[in-house]
């Protein structure tokens, strides 16, 4: 969305706001989240047609995107602008509590997704790549800089098996649980099998939980990775 508005499109903007259920559903990812249109129905109080009904609004008003993710499709912010606009339109509250999904402990902490890193863990490993600089959103996906390949080689990790990884393609997948990006693709399969063989990881038992040793939580506090609590 332009960062310069003509009053056509201001209006539209307002119309589109002056709808409590729509209203709603923008505070409900305020946080940054991405979230289904069933969770945000109930954020909205609403049914499901009418929910359908006001996110394609909001998709065509240039508030909202949609990522699809095999067969789930999750709403998030159009951008930061957005989020932006919103915080100095709104009263101070707190955004639409919505409860996370029932998860295992162990699985919210740290799991595989399709071989990738997911949950607290890998999200807040996402976020700080980012925030560093280390990772960049591109159109053909997420691309880890040279220096960020540094980082993780600085942090601990086999500069062999790290020097590859500035040359693969990620993606950002939508957190089960977390309901925001952790790395995907090639990339985020790459980043956790050395991961997984620097010994900052270990396979649960059984199932899909991943369990960091505690050596692996000291080379992920270097890069600035903590886990809630």
């Amino acid at each position: 969305m332009a960062t310069s508005l003509t009053p056509h499109q201001l209006a539209e903007i307002g119309a589109l706001l002056a709808e409590p259920a729509r209203a709603a559903m923008l505070l409900a990812l305020i946080d940054g989240t991405a979230r289904p249109a069933g969770e945000l129905a109930r954020a909205a109080g609403v049914g499901a047609s009418t929910a359908s009904a006001h996110l394609k609004r909001l998709l065509e008003g240039g508030l909202l995107a949609l990522q699809v993710q095999g067969r789930h499709r999750y709403y998030r912010l159009a951008g930061d602008e957005v989020a932006a606009w919103l915080e100095a339109l709104a009263p101070p509250r707190k955004p639409a509590a919505v409860p996370p999904p029932t998860a295992d402990a162990a699985l919210r902490r740290a799991r595989s997704c399709y071989r990738h890193l997911a949950g607290q863990l890998g999200v807040a490993l996402c976020a700080q790549l980012l925030d560093r600089g280390h990772l960049a959103t591109t159109s053909d996906g997420l691309v880890l800089h040279p220096a960020g390949a540094e980082a993780l080689v600085a942090a601990g990790l086999d500069a062999a098996s790290t020097a590859r990884l500035p040359g693969l393609r990620g993606r950002g997948c939508v957190d089960w649980t977390e309901r925001r990006l952790h790395v995907g693709g090639p990339l985020g399969v790459a980043l956790t099998g050395a991961m997984l063989d620097a010994g900052w990881l270990r396979h649960a038992p059984q199932g899909r939980a991943l369990l960091p040793s505690a050596e692996g939580l000291r080379r992920f506090g270097l890069l600035g990775v903590r886990l809630p609590g």
